[in-house]
């Protein structure tokens, strides 16, 4: 065999098995990478507030749908906080608490997210209403009893048509839409003291004419 031949052996393309081959090693590494990301992240057990984490109180859970207390039962278990199912899950906080309590429609890849992050079986979760539409509103009792949900209805008491004055008067005659709609909250420390900081941001809405 010439110094050629020998040359253009060794430098050939591989069969096709070889591709295969890698290929299927490639996706596992990709599927072991994924997993790894939701095992770091279930790993980060408590709050980073130092606080104990948030539990379902027994009080609601007749108001509140199927995946609630398999839900909550299952972040109890795992000792997580909102914000690590949120970072798993690419949401804001208040949205996956949303979905914990059935006021948010979960989409399919939250399913598979939760189940990865919970160990809760996709198959369980979807016998669930948590992809159907959601009955919203259902487990709030109005005016609420609930201390700390009920400062925040006594803020729209205090100043709810002051917040409606200054919106007239900057956006004109409408609402702000609380479906096209974000909201989070943050702590902040100062000398003063700690502070919580409610961001409500919602697409403003105007009256039509007819």
């Amino acid at each position: 065999m010439s110094s050629i031949s020998r040359s253009l052996r060794l430098t050939s393309t591989p069969p096709l098995t070889s591709f295969k081959a890698i290929a299927r090693t490639s996706a596992f590494r990709i599927q072991i990478s994924k997993f790894s990301t939701f095992h770091n992240m279930a790993q980060q057990q408590g709050t980073s507030s130092g606080q104990p984490i948030a539990v379902l109180n027994s009080d609601i859970l007749p108001r509140l749908p199927s995946q609630s207390p398999m839900l909550f039962a299952a972040k109890k278990q795992k000792n997580l906080s909102f914000e690590t199912i949120a970072k798993a899950l690419g949401r804001e906080e208040v949205a996956v608490a949303a979905l914990f309590y059935g006021q948010a429609k979960a989409s399919e890849e939250d399913v598979q997210n939760l189940s990865k992050v919970l160990d809760i079986p996709v198959e369980e979760l979807q016998k669930t209403e948590m992809t159907g539409w959601p009955d919203r509103g259902r487990q709030m009792e109005m005016p609420p009893k609930e201390p700390l949900v009920y400062r925040l209805f006594e803020i729209i008491q205090n100043y709810g048509y002051a917040y409606k004055a200054v919106m007239n008067e900057k956006f004109g005659d409408g609402i702000m839409s609380a479906i096209t709609f974000s909201t989070k909250v943050e702590r902040e420390d100062d000398d003063k003291g700690t502070w919580c900081v409610i961001t409500l941001r919602g697409k403003w809405l105007p009256f039509s004419r007819f």
